[in-house]
């Protein structure tokens, strides 16, 4: 007889113990010895990261104290539901209903606000239930590959409004009217609208609140993907006149990931939120509870050092400003609009990538450079052209990155020379 895995006790200390307890009478292995042996790697794993990261993805996501200590806290699973009565949204101990119906709300300046596992996760549950299959939704042409697939996932077809190519990559809000009314042309019906706001290739900012208001003049409802604005810089729903709003609380809210947010007003949230037919406490497109424990308590312990920041937006603006003027000095290009409004940049570099070329590390050249120098974030092998982000960092560490970049363009340039 087999012993299943779940009867497998957590207290186990060694791979021994546990071939142990995996034998049965017949001594039959439930998992080799080949597996078992090498499962210490798992009990204490550690992160190499360098004292500068520059990762767009992870600069808005790194926790505070009083997060890092919720972490601990709350680690357990289902840990939120000590005191539940059926809906995560309602729990007052710790006290998750305020911080959802009341705190976020006023935030984002939105009717109704959930928890999500992600900001992709709050694009398909407003796709999926305010659209119908083979529906259409008008996108940007810089959207997130995940608004991609909930699109897909939820049965739809996509029409983009192209950008303006190298080097600012723009997005025309007038091409929104065009995307629309042409499919309306071939018969076909848009049921949304999506803008990513700022895009996470080149960090523009689209004028929103025209691009909701042209899709208001067609009839279409506007999805505002804040996965790299809400928790960084201001974003109120009702100024933009956005009807939904999605963010990212692993980019820009400081917290431990999954989680995001989802906002609407109140004629979408009532579709979006409703309750289900035979279990009447859940709400049937976030499958009744989303995140259920450290997620959401690090988002709840960050905010109040979130709101803070948030107020202090431009000075990061003006930071990012600097950076890109230090680099492009040193011949290297920041692409998107100018003068930048966002942290996360896009450079091209034509000096690096022919540095590169005989470099002894090839195209891992650069990543190893600025390693050395303890600087870390650009995505190992690109040279020719990388983004970043400046976000939070200290004006001394941002000036240490430029002094490395021209220490690496210098110093390269003098072996090219001998």
């Amino acid at each position: 007889m087999e012993i299943p895995w779940r009867n497998v006790p957590s207290w186990i200390v060694s791979a021994e113990e546990m071939e142990k307890v995996i034998t049965n009478a017949n001594e039959h292995i439930l998992m080799p010895s080949s597996i078992t042996s090498k499962l210490d790697k798992f009990r204490c794993m550690k992160r190499s990261i360098s004292e500068i990261n520059l990762d767009p993805l992870q600069r808005g996501g790194i926790l505070t104290p009083e997060a890092r200590a919720a972490l601990v806290e709350w680690g357990d699973g289902y840990s939120v539901c000590d005191f539940c009565e059926g809906m995560l949204d309602r729990v007052r101990n710790p006290p998750v209903e305020e911080f959802v119906h009341e705190v976020l709300p006023q935030f984002l300046d939105v009717d109704d606000v959930r928890i999500t596992h992600g900001a992709r996760e709050g694009m398909y549950a407003a796709m999926h239930s305010l659209c119908d299959a083979g529906d259409y939704i008008v996108a940007d042409g810089n959207a997130h590959y995940t608004t991609v697939l909930a699109a897909e996932r939820a049965g739809l077809e996509i029409s983009y409004v192209e950008n303006s190519g190298e080097p600012e990559y723009t997005i025309n809000p007038e091409g929104y009217r065009d995307a629309i009314r042409g499919i309306a042309d071939q018969g076909y019906r848009v049921s949304l609208a999506v803008l990513t706001y700022p895009d996470g290739n080149y960090g523009n900012l689209v004028d929103a609140r025209r691009v909701a208001d042209i899709c208001h003049e067609e009839g279409v409802p506007l999805l505002l993907n804040g996965a790299y604005s809400i928790g960084r810089m201001p974003v109120c729903a009702r100024e933009l006149d956005a009807d939904i709003v999605v963010g990212s609380g692993h980019k820009s809210m400081a917290s431990s990931g999954p989680i995001g947010v989802l906002g609407a007003k109140q004629e979408y949230a009532d579709i979006i939120f409703r309750r289900s037919k035979s279990k009447k406490n859940k709400e049937v497109e976030l499958l009744g509870c989303t995140v259920r424990g450290a997620g959401l308590l690090t988002m709840m312990a960050s905010f109040p050092h979130v709101l803070e920041r948030v107020g202090r937006w431009q000075e990061e603006v003006d930071k990012a400003r600097w950076f890109s003027s230090e680099l492009e000095a040193l011949g290297i290009e920041q692409q998107g609009e100018k003068p930048h409004n966002h942290d996360l940049m896009f450079f091209k570099s034509e000096k690096l990538y022919e540095i590169s070329k005989s470099a002894r590390k090839g195209r891992y050249f650069l990543y190893h450079e600025l390693k050395d120098r303890g600087i870390c974030g650009i995505k190992p092998g690109l040279t020719r052209q990388f983004k970043l982000s400046t976000y939070l960092l200290p004006r001394e560490d941002l000036e240490r990155v430029v002094s490395a970049f021209q220490e690496i363009i210098e110093g390269s340039s003098k072996v090219q020379a001998e």
